[in-house]
């Protein structure tokens, strides 16, 4: 938990979302090192799943591959536990609750805490519906990553900032990752309304996925989470050689990390 605190020390952060085992582990492995690298704040690692329901067409088809091709929990966890002494950045793992009820919830927390991993994520699982497995989590130091939308009332953002520790996930638009249309334009009273009930920095993610939208939101939140955009580069470029495909990586990531430095507006 506090090394997700810590990753915001340094001021605004981005976190990008890539998908465990597309095009193949080996690859992930390589990116996730890459990223580190250039200095990214937090890593979301997804875990594939066949029905990912908050996901779009795009990281919906990077699961299917990354399945295709046999990624699962042991063998991303056993890729990160490779690499753990590698990177320095914190890593959040992303997914559903199915798999791990299916990998066992007692298992998964240990496993995950012994590759280095900070924080879980899982769409399907309300902070109020899975007490029981995020009292798990956090007793035994993997830091729960809880969402909230526009539509999210105000008692219960005062709820969700009660129990929030490493930062919150705003979802910027209602629907799916990837979305074209962007952050809603109402994004600053949406971010400043959140603000007031939660104390921990807040993440905005869904739809944003170019330098223009990033200085657009910039200056109403403390982190902002790249997914589809990430994943389709992958998705285009994986056939060019896994050094080419960290190549479009680092130069995508290394623009939106350059607006993000740049000065506030006012």
């Amino acid at each position: 938990m506090n090394a997700l605190r810590k990753a915001f020390d340094r001021g605004k952060i981005l976190i990008p979302y890539i998908t465990a085992g597309d095009p193949d582990l080996e690859t992930t492995a390589e990116i996730i090192k890459e990223l580190d690298k250039m200095g990214v704040g937090i890593i979301e690692v997804g875990m594939p799943f066949s029905d990912p329901l908050a996901d779009g067409p795009v990281i919906q088809a990077a699961s299917q591959r990354a399945l295709s091709k046999g990624a699962t929990i042991p063998k991303i966890f056993e890729m990160l536990n490779k690499i753990k002494g590698d990177i320095s950045t914190p890593i959040v793992m992303m997914g559903y609750f199915n798999p791990i009820i299916k990998y066992g919830e007692n298992s998964f927390v240990k496993d995950a805490l012994a590759c280095n991993v900070s924080g879980i994520l899982i769409p399907d699982l309300p902070f109020d519906e899975g007490k029981e497995f995020y009292d798990l989590c956090l007793d035994q130091g993997l830091c729960p990553i809880y969402m909230v939308t526009p539509n999210t009332k105000e008692d219960r953002l005062t709820e969700i900032g009660k129990v929030t520790k490493g930062f919150l996930y705003c979802v910027s638009l209602l629907g799916i990752t990837g979305d074209k249309r962007g952050p809603i334009e109402e994004i600053k009273t949406y971010m400043e309304r959140v603000r007031a009930h939660v104390s921990a920095p807040l993440a905005l993610g869904f739809g944003i996925d170019s330098p223009e939208k990033v200085k657009a939101v910039k200056n109403y939140t403390d982190g902002i989470v790249i997914g589809s955009a990430i994943v389709n580069i992958i998705a285009e470029n994986s056939s060019l050689g896994r050094e080419a495909l960290k190549e479009e990586i680092s130069t995508f990531t290394s623009t939106l990390l350059r607006v993000l430095k740049e000065p506030l507006c006012q």
